[in-house]
């Protein structure tokens, strides 16, 4: 081939690859702006009040396309992809119980987008506001809605390979007093304490004592369920190979995802249930890689987002490994059932 061949081909392959750029552009600002408008056949979904105080429902952040994309949005825990009231206000992660929440959300800046945690009553007003010092990724409130957490990335992008850090924050939610980071408890690792400048934290899940957590520990390539205590500021571990742990409404089971040898390095965990007190692990019956901290819908059944054509869609499974998983409603993530 020719100097003026080879030239040729070039600049035709350039000119391709800026055709394909430039479509690629295109099609996304037109997917972006078509966020706005109602999404067809999607939910019915109107503007009112909600409380987190109104037992028998479920709130979730809504991903149907429209103008309540990303706000809070309630349906009956008995009706889930029924029609929706959104209450205006946009979160990127939410939890709630006994009438307080938490909302992570994203402030949007000039250069570069900032993030922040707002503890709210049961209108949905803000008390109180603390920064975030990464993406948020997790959040939960304790049963008596007395302490609030979350968790946000602070380098990489997800928990599938090993490139990220993660932070894991409480907050009392009646004196206001932040521990910033669990970091700076103490841990007990196999009956000795340990320190590693490696350690990372995430996925809080409360008791009911008001004393008692748990959480996942990240250190050395591998992940520990850790049962922490807000009192003695201390952390022991309890299993091991345990992600992002959610403790059942009676106390007495974790439901949590496991990574499983052989499935994909970028869909690599299974949902399990373990009991507490046998420290027995029973796998659920879906069957696909669930990359979220599960929510329990009640003692017996588990909810979960999966990936959807809008975003994220909610799935249920029954918590012992029995049936099947079924979706029960499109378009949502992030649900809390208030109780």
């Amino acid at each position: 081939m020719t100097l003026r061949n080879r030239i040729l081909v070039l600049v035709a392959a350039v000119a391709a690859l800026a055709v394909v750029a430039v479509a690629s552009v295109l099609h996304a600002s037109a997917r972006s702006e078509r966020r706005n408008e109602t999404q067809p056949g999607g939910p019915k979904i109107t503007a009112g009040r909600i409380t987190l105080t109104a037992p028998g429902t479920m709130v979730f952040r809504n991903m149907a396309w429209g103008p309540h994309r990303d706000e809070l949005t309630t349906v009956p825990a008995a009706t889930p992809s029924g029609p929706r009231t959104a209450s205006g206000l946009k979160c990127l992660r939410f939890y709630a119980s006994s009438g307080t929440g938490v909302c992570l959300q994203a402030v949007h800046g000039t250069v570069t987008d900032t993030y922040r945690a707002l503890i709210l009553d049961a209108h949905l007003k803000e008390t109180a506001r603390y920064d975030v010092p990464g993406i948020p990724s997790r959040a939960r409130v304790s049963p008596t809605g007395h302490f609030a957490a979350w968790t946000a990335f602070v380098g990489g992008d997800s928990y599938a390979g090993t490139n990220f850090s993660t932070r894991a924050a409480i907050v009392n939610t009646r004196t206001g007093k932040l521990i910033p980071t669990l970091e700076s408890f103490r841990i007990l690792k196999d009956g000795h304490a340990y320190r590693s400048a490696d350690v990372n934290f995430w996925g809080v899940t409360f008791a009911a004592d008001d004393r008692t957590f748990y959480a996942t520990l990240a250190t050395k390539g591998s992940t520990y369920l850790v049962r922490g205590d807000l009192r003695t500021r201390t952390v022991t571990t309890l299993h091991t190979n345990v992600e992002c742990p959610s403790l059942s409404p009676d106390g007495t089971r974790i439901a949590y995802k496991k990574r499983v040898k052989g499935l994909p390095k970028d869909a690599p965990w299974h949902l399990y249930v373990l009991d507490l007190r046998t420290m027995r692990e029973t796998s659920l019956a879906e069957p696909r890689s669930v990359d979220d901290q599960a929510v329990w819908r009640d003692d017996h059944t588990i909810v979960y987002a999966m990936p959807g054509d809008y975003g994220a869609d909610l799935y249920s499974v029954p918590a012992d490994g029995s049936g099947r998983a079924r979706r029960i409603s499109g378009a949502a993530v992030s649900p809390a059932f208030l109780r």
